[in-house]
């Protein structure tokens, strides 16, 4: 599909998204009145990236508030079959179990419509635990891990695969559900309850412990690989969680629980494709089989043990920070006098985004001499210096007092976290200059001939060299520029039936279709998005029957569906950046059609668009009761809830999923803009740099890290004013994001020799994919190479299948198509 054929934009007119993207006026200073106030004491996050968040948070988002009454009802539907045995559950023997599990899986087979629900019921409160037979939430959560390893040994699984084929395929409810003018949870009964069984056997088996018996780790590899292969109508399952969500975007069936289908379809392609740990394990195996030299470091370690910087300096606090100036300007003579005697009154200036709290005394004279960049009104990093103080600061500094506690010393980085990267390229641009300037010509790709080159200039390059880092995309780039060029040569390419090569394979055909329904549901469940007749409703799992008539029920509701927003957004942000990271590894040209297709459908502008709130107040947000939280509800007593308890939230200092979901969002649109000229510019265009800026008042260091790299691509594009006034925000980049040896990041030098052509990269992007995607995927692929058959005896002894009634109409055939046409025997003659 060409860029001009991709349908649906998320956001339309993107000649003014970047202008509707920023608070405009009083707008502006109510925003930043309140970043100012909520960044004044921002702590230190102490949050730990990773795949998932806990086990019992991870069960938890999986229900709704609403469907707390549910769990009660699972259980007596379970209690009412059960009960002929005349003991517990806990207390059967594992054989027992299993005869009974079998009976279920019998029932579940019976065209009773009802029966099967309290059957699938059954079967549900089974994998939730059988929490009325147990005292806390540990033995909860041992019996659920306990009973979903024993009904998957049983077949469960595949059984609740074919019912839930059978309720996609359901017509009348879908139907039904179009005509309603209000979807609620009523419409998505069966639906929710074979999904959540699903989704609690995936994430359960999933998750490994120490304490996993052998049978339980060999069925946890079966259930991985047959998750991952083409065993459901030939094709994984992933891909009819896929479909579910593309029907359900097309209004086809909006009663489609959509919060349990992205959680289900985040956790089967996390079990089949691996987490991060893994990803980071396969690029170290990818480098051997290449052999090419190992990983300099592991970023996972490196980031890890970064530290936060402090936040800049928002516009509220620079205007105090110069009213207190002006106050102290009448004392600024005597205050010189003092300065030099070594008792200097100022309060030492207050040190944004350093690490390392390193003076220098003249990192802000240049920051005087020009107006504040008007496209950044809060991009300040630190208040203006009054004229009469430019002597003061410039002096040597004051001694240090002789008893100076040892907690305070000033401790200086032994070394940047990262080391340097160098691409080939790199070396053949540096090269190549210095060759039409010190000879007059050029060498092409040769980078190891250096006559005539100053001595400068060798040791340039043998620096470059010892730093070169060489990607498994340049490689595999590479092979596939000598595959299309020796197609008979080469021969047929070794691809490895990957569980990334089998799902690529599956969704390419629908591709664009599955990431346009992706970033609808991110644009309807973000933040910043407004309620439009037009959108699609993705509160049709949370909503009631009966609307809430009291207070109190109100802002349970409000909660709850805050909640479930967060949640999707959750589940589709880290959907998303998997699948890149995954297609990134197994084929270079596997990620960039997924990174075009996002791209052409706005997923730049929308994360953008997500950005642009208080992202503070988003990350400390307190849209969950804990009380109400399985499996904490099914255990204990449920206390009477007020007002005040449902205000009041949980006392985390930030909201995991949420800061989850923004680094993810951050990984993605880095990920779509590296190394990407023309993506870079759509960031500078959209006026991206005060959104990115507000988001480093989040005291994280992998957070600071995705906001630093997306700020450093475009510094040399935002002009010399604005690096000027954010030399602090200049300071991190150099600190924390790895450095490039030839990248002139922070001086811009060449931004006019290249032009911003979006279409014509694009295009010979996209050219590459096509070309790859026919050589290797194509059924009919090398039709010009084939041997042709020169034989008449041969070819027209070839067999060749006829329809069965074609001899009963043979004679009017040749009639009507040999006989009566007229032969032009001098054509056959004439030069084609």
């Amino acid at each position: 599909m060409q860029a001009e054929d991709m349908e649906v934009p998320i956001i339309h007119n993107l000649n003014d998204t970047g202008d509707r993207l920023r608070p405009r006026g009083k707008d502006v200073f109510k925003e930043q009145q309140k970043e100012s106030e909520s960044s004044m004491d921002s702590p230190n996050l102490e949050f730990e990236y990773g795949d998932t968040d806990t086990v019992t948070a991870e069960l938890s988002e999986l229900y709704s508030y609403t469907e707390e009454p549910e769990f009660a009802l699972n259980r007596d539907y379970f209690e009412e079959d059960f009960r002929s045995h005349g003991r517990r559950w806990i207390e059967l023997a594992v054989e027992e179990q299993r005869t009974y599990v079998m009976r279920l899986l019998d029932a579940l087979e019976v065209t009773d419509r009802d029966k099967r629900l309290k059957v699938a019921r059954a079967i549900l409160y089974l994998a939730q635990g059988v929490f009325d037979e147990c005292d806390t939430e540990v033995d909860v959560l041992h019996w659920s891990r306990h009973n979903v390893f024993l009904l998957y040994d049983m077949g469960i699984f595949t059984a609740l695969l074919e019912l839930l084929s059978m309720e996609i395929d359901n017509s009348q409810a879908c139907s039904s559900a179009v005509r309603k003018p209000a979807i609620s949870l009523a419409d998505s009964t069966e639906l929710r309850v074979l999904l959540s069984i699903m989704y609690l056997m995936v994430e359960t088996i999933r998750v490994q412990t120490e304490d996993d018996r052998p049978e339980w780790i060999a069925a946890r590899e079966a259930f991985k690989n047959e998750l991952g292969s083409p065993l459901y109508n030939g094709e994984p399952f992933a891909l009819l969680l896929f479909t579910m969500v593309t029907k359900f975007c097309s209004m086809n069936a909006p009663h489609f629980p959509m919060k349990k289908v992205l959680l289900l379809l985040w956790k089967t392609i996390l079990f089949t494709l691996g987490g991060f740990l893994e990803l980071q394990q396969m690029k170290v195996r990818g480098r051997e089989r290449l052999n090419l030299p190992p990983l300099p470091e592991d970023s996972i370690k490196v980031v890890r043990a970064m530290r936060a910087a402090s936040p800049p300096a928002s516009a509220m606090e620079l205007i105090e920070q110069q009213q207190q100036q002006k106050r102290g300007r009448r004392s600024r003579r005597s205050a010189f006098v003092d300065s030099l005697e070594g008792d200097s009154p100022f309060p030492k200036k207050q040190d944004s985004l350093d690490t390392y709290n390193e003076r220098d005394p003249f990192k802000n004279d240049d920051a005087r001499d020009e107006e504040e960049d008007p496209e950044d009104t809060d991009s300040g990093i630190e208040g203006e210096v009054d004229p009469l103080d430019r002597d003061v600061i410039i002096q040597p500094p004051p001694p240090p007092p002789p008893l100076r506690p040892p907690t305070e010393r000033v401790n200086f980085p032994k070394g940047l976290p990262w080391a340097p990267k160098v691409r080939e390229k790199d070396i053949e641009h540096f090269l190549e200059t210095s060759r039409n300037k010190f000879i007059g010509f050029t060498l092409g790709n040769d980078t190891e001939t250096l006559v005539g080159l100053p001595r400068p200039i060798h040791e340039s390059v043998k620096t470059l060299k010892q730093h070169k880092y060489v990607s498994i995309a340049e490689v595999q780039i590479k092979r596939e520029d000598e595959l299309q060029q020796c197609p008979l040569t080469l021969g047929e390419e070794d691809v490895e039936e990957t569980s990334a090569e089998i799902l690529y394979l599956g969704m390419l055909p629908n591709l664009s279709q599955y990431v346009i329904a992706l970033l609808k549901l991110l644009l309807a469940a973000a933040p910043t998005s407004k309620a439009k007749t037009d959108s699609i409703n993705i509160l049709a799992d949370v909503l009631p029957e009966e609307m809430p008539i009291t207070v109190l029920q109100s802002m349970k509701l409000g909660i709850d569906v805050n909640r479930h927003k967060e949640i999707i957004v959750k589940a589709i942000s880290a959907l998303l950046l998997l699948l890149l990271k995954h297609f990134k590894l197994n084929h270079i040209y596997q990620f960039e059609i997924v990174s075009q297709h996002l791209v052409f459908a706005n997923c730049i502008p929308l994360i953008l668009k997500f950005f642009n709130q208080n992202i503070m107040s988003y990350i400390s947000a307190k849209n969950s009761i804990c009380v109400l939280d399985f499996p904490h509800c099914v255990v204990h007593e449920m206390p009477e809830l007020t007002a005040e308890s449902l205000e009041a939230g949980d006392s985390n200092q930030f909201c995991w999923r949420n800061l989850f979901s923004c680094i993810n969002l951050l990984r993605i649109l880095n990920k779509l803009t590296k190394w990407k000229h023309s993506r870079t510019m759509m960031l500078v265009v959209f006026k991206s740099a005060p959104i990115l800026k507000r988001a480093l008042k989040v005291k994280q260091a992998m957070m600071q890290l995705y906001v630093l790299k997306l700020l450093k691509i475009q510094t040399k594009y935002l002009g010399r004013q604005w690096r000027k006034s954010n030399m602090k925000t200049m300071s991190a980049i150099y600190q924390k994001v790895r450095h490039r040896l030839n990248d002139d990041w922070a001086y811009g030098n060449d931004i006019d020799a290249r032009p911003w052509d979006f279409q014509a990269e694009e295009c010979a992007l996209r050219e590459s994919i096509e070309k790859f995607n026919s050589r290797r995927y194509d059924k009919n692929k090398n039709g010009d190479f084939m041997p042709v058959d020169n034989c008449l005896q041969s070819v027209l002894g070839q067999r060749v299948d006829l329809p069965e009634d074609f001899h009963y109409s043979y004679e009017m055939w040749l009639e009507r198509e040999v006989f009566s046409q007229p032969i032009q025997w001098e054509g056959l003659l004439q030069n084609p």
